[in-house]
């Protein structure tokens, strides 16, 4: 179990990334690209990047020799310009203790990472080229729909805050997570482990590649950064053959996808089964599927029962290039 305690300033410093940012989100989905699971959503997405990753960015595996990370590479920066100038700029003695500590299991150290050990611009460059050719490949084609995806869940957060308060907030972002007595409990999180703010406060930054745990930015003087997944995951970038519509049909199912864009306009349970040639009990089966999936929203009104797409439902139905 994770737990996560907060001082009263710390309740006072928790806020919610306004923005995406490319660094961290680049590393959750390299993290994913490893993670052999989520099959339904990713499987296609991980087959098809694992053939098209470009050689550049072959060194960034060199920086992961036991499966975790050097914390160097912990930075947010609202560009990817700017997450990368954050990476160079940190302090030399840290990138080196963080790079012995990756490399403390033994093993033999690449040629450039002893350079990169040793404050080497040409090592540097290495890095430099290695992130740009895996955002370009793995993150640059699915951009603007991360963007479109956090700002709905940075509108469902402050919705939450503002009629629920802080504490529903927080345990909405992580469901089976708690607040009690100034601690916030994951359960479920494999490592045991207790985060003290200290004062520093707390930013959520959702992340809609990595389906594990959260993930923890814990440096000293700066504010903790919690990534959590956001919903249900991405049907990412189509596989060079197929279109949008074709990704999300493996994903929902054929007739829950042709329900989602059926509902360019609100249509009641009777519409929509005409609509799909199906019975009532089927397409009310389905919408049941997708409003629980958080993709539809359905009102009665007397007899009626009326179904809408919700924020998030438009953006994933959006077939648009």
């Amino acid at each position: 179990m994770l737990r996560i305690h907060f001082t009263r300033d710390d309740l006072a410093r928790v806020r919610f990334a306004p923005r995406p940012s490319p660094v961290p989100e680049l590393h959750a989905a390299l993290l994913m690209l490893g993670a052999p699971h989520e099959e339904l959503l990713f499987g296609r997405w991980r087959g098809r990047l694992l053939r098209a990753l470009p050689a550049a960015s072959g060194p960034l595996a060199d920086l992961v020799p036991g499966g975790v990370a050097p914390r160097f590479l912990d930075v947010l920066g609202g560009t990817r310009e700017e997450g990368f100038a954050l990476i160079r700029a940190g302090r030399p003695e840290f990138v080196r203790s963080e790079l012995e500590r990756v490399y403390a299991g033994g093993g033999p150290v690449p040629p450039w990472v002893r350079a990169l050990h040793g404050g080497e611009a040409g090592a540097w460059r290495t890095l430099d080229r290695a992130q740009e050719a895996a955002y370009e490949a793995v993150l640059a084609p699915v951009w603007p729909l991360v963007q479109d995806l956090h700002r709905a869940e940075f509108t469902r957060h402050a919705l939450t805050v503002a009629e629920h308060g802080l504490d529903a907030a927080l345990t909405a972002s992580a469901p089976g997570s708690r607040l009690r007595d100034g601690v916030w409990e994951w359960p479920g999180v494999p490592a045991g482990r207790d985060l003290r703010l200290d004062g520093r406060g707390l930013v959520l930054l959702p992340t809609f590649h990595w389906r594990g745990g959260p993930l923890v930015q814990d440096l000293p003087g700066r504010p903790v950064v919690l990534a959590c997944p956001a919903g249900r995951g991405l049907p990412l970038a189509p596989d060079g053959g197929g279109t949008r519509e074709e990704a999300l049909t493996g994903v929902l199912g054929r007739t829950r996808a042709e329900l989602l864009h059926a509902l360019d306009e609100g249509m009641t349970t009777t519409g929509l089964a005409r609509r799909l040639g199906v019975s009532n009990a089927t397409a009310s089966a389905h919408a049941q599927a997708l409003r629980a999936a958080g993709l539809i929203t359905t009102t009665r009104t007397g007899r009626s029962v009326h179904h809408e797409r919700t924020p998030l439902g438009r953006l994933v139905a959006d077939d648009r290039p």
